[in-house]
């Protein structure tokens, strides 16, 4: 068990949070929520001992083992992947040295001996002749050979060395783990492996995602950062969100009487405990769900962008075809001979083992890079808005101020037009004064968006348009990709969030391409068919 007792942190004065006391007990599993700026990976490093506190304590059982998902990719490269997971367990890791140099001693001592006997004994109550094998598991999970296991850190990419570190976290059967952002640059595939290992795993789990999916079937709890405050909710992210919504709109309405509220409040658990679901940690959920008081139910202080795509004119049948696009990068063929046609109402997610296929794909159909070999058009009556994966080149050496650089994209520069889209992704009063070199990852994809709604396309081209947006932003961007009328080609790995958008699905291959009509979830079935 890990005990957080009267903790707070101050930051220049101001509370961060304050009062905060949670036990986070085995078997269960709390995702930490909270708008960018909370703190949530703040209050993950205090669980951690990384940080101190301003006040009050964290306590854990002594016999117990933390294992935490380190975020230094380069913190490793002098070791082997295979040492660098087994580092997850540092006991077991000091006594694979201990044994080494013992055995390579020439003067080997019976007081050598009996230490030897000793490390031996404790090498196998800690699973040490299994170790390999298990890191290779968790490796060929995650969607990386084992053949890596023999090689140096420093020869990875980027995300092979996150991969990595994920690995370690999850090695050896700690008590308790604690991730931080766990998902980034992993694949659908490799996602749906984690989900399944932490929905088996007996331990304590503590995860900050942005990843509702993920956080909807691993979570037993959800943890909200919000009004300085650190409360802890049963139920998983979908439950959380709805309850809190329902808890704004009855707060609103004073004059409902107090008996009306409860019997809405209670309809509402009795309906999310009767959803169905396999997962062991679900069925807990449910349980849980069952116990549930109205005065335990959540209220939220969050603010959610408005998103919405309007289009100046439809489309007419004529939207898009490619034929044949093939492009090599680097020596590296990424598309071979890509042949699709987009018809009126497709809203398609493209996916792909290989990013870049994505990318390089929408940079040819946007105009940005020239293809190899083939042809594409676009219909006469569409009109495009792209939102590329890569937009450090709109605002990179740019001294304009928001609504300076906003102005650059419209016709209308009357300020308060302006300003009305900034205010739909709550950018107000003098925000929209800040220099856009300064801003954060996402307030630079709510710029971006505040420039796609004006321009009235009846296409929308989307790579990957939720990255660096904490919960809400997520939540308004799927809103209004599900709400636009137009055609969108767009690509995200959030499940959820090409669940409940998509219409078609085509995926990349190296040779070719795999393209469905169908949902998201449809497609998985689908493809775990084919590989039966």
């Amino acid at each position: 068990m890990l005990t957080v007792s009267n903790l707070s942190l101050n930051f220049s004065g101001q509370p961060l949070f304050k009062d905060v006391d949670i036990k986070f007990t085995p078997g269960n599993c709390y995702g930490v929520i909270g708008a960018n700026g909370a703190g949530k990976s703040t209050f993950l490093k205090i669980l951690s001992g990384e940080l101190e506190p301003s006040t009050g304590e964290v306590s854990m059982d002594p016999s117990n083992r933390m294992s935490v998902l380190k975020q230094d990719h380069f913190a490793y490269d002098a070791y082997t992947v295979l040492d660098t997971i087994i580092l997850g367990n540092p006991r077991l890791y000091e006594i694979i040295r201990q044994k080494e140099a013992l055995y390579a001693k020439e003067d080997f001592t019976e007081e050598d001996g009996v230490l030897a006997s000793e490390l031996e004994n404790e090498f196998a109550e800690l699973n040490g002749w299994d170790a390999e094998t298990e890191a290779g598991q968790i490796l060929n999970g995650l969607g990386l050979s084992s053949d890596l296991l023999e090689s140096s850190m420093a020869t990875l990419g980027d995300t092979e060395k996150v991969k990595v570190l994920l690995a370690q976290a999850l090695f050896g059967q700690p008590d308790i783990i604690l991730l931080d952002e766990p998902t980034n640059h992993l694949d659908l595939k490799a996602i749906a492996w984690l989900e399944d290992f932490l929905m088996e795993y007996s331990g304590t789990v503590i995860v900050v995602s942005h990843d509702r999916h993920f956080l909807n079937n691993v979570c037993t709890h959800i943890v909200d950062i919000d009004y300085t405050k650190i409360k802890v909710y049963v139920g998983n992210y979908d439950f959380w969100y709805e309850s809190s919504q329902l808890m704004q709109r009855l707060m609103k309405n004073q004059a409902k009487k107090n008996e009306e509220k409860i019997k809405e409040l209670q309809a509402f658990v009795q309906r999310f405990s009767a959803n169905k679901s396999k997962s062991r940690q679900a069925t807990a959920r449910r349980k849980l769900i069952d116990k549930l008081t109205v005065e335990e139910m959540p209220a939220s202080s969050r603010k959610y962008p408005f998103v919405s795509f309007q289009m100046d004119r439809e489309a007419g049948k004529e939207i898009f075809y490619c034929e044949d696009i093939s492009k090599t990068i680097d020596g590296v063929k990424v598309l071979d001979k890509v042949s699709f046609r987009v018809n009126k109402g497709d809203k398609i997610a493209f996916i792909s083992e290989n990013e870049l296929a994505v990318t390089t794909l929408f940079q040819i159909i946007m105009g940005e890079l020239e293809p190899d070999e083939g042809t594409f058009k676009w219909g006469v009556s569409t009109s495009q808005s792209y939102f590329p994966k890569d937009n450090n080149r709109y605002f990179d050496g740019c001294e304009l101020n928001i609504l300076d650089w906003l102005k650059q994209y419209s016709e209308d520069n009357d300020s308060s037009y302006l300003r009305g889209f900034l205010g739909k992704m709550l950018f107000s009063g003098d925000d929209v004064l800040k220099p856009v070199n300064v801003l954060s990852g996402g307030e630079k994809v709510r710029c971006m968006l505040s420039r796609m709604m004006m321009f009235g396309a009846n296409v929308l081209v989307m790579d990957q348009p939720t990255n660096h947006l904490d919960l809400e932003a997520i939540t308004a961007v799927n809103n209004g990709m599900i709400d636009f009328k137009g055609n969108i080609l767009f690509s995200s790995h959030d499940h959820q969030f090409i669940e409940t958008i998509a219409n078609r699905i085509i995926e990349l291959r190296e040779t070719g391409i795999i393209d469905k009509a169908c949902s998201f979830e449809e497609f998985v079935e689908f493809k775990q068919n084919l590989s039966l």
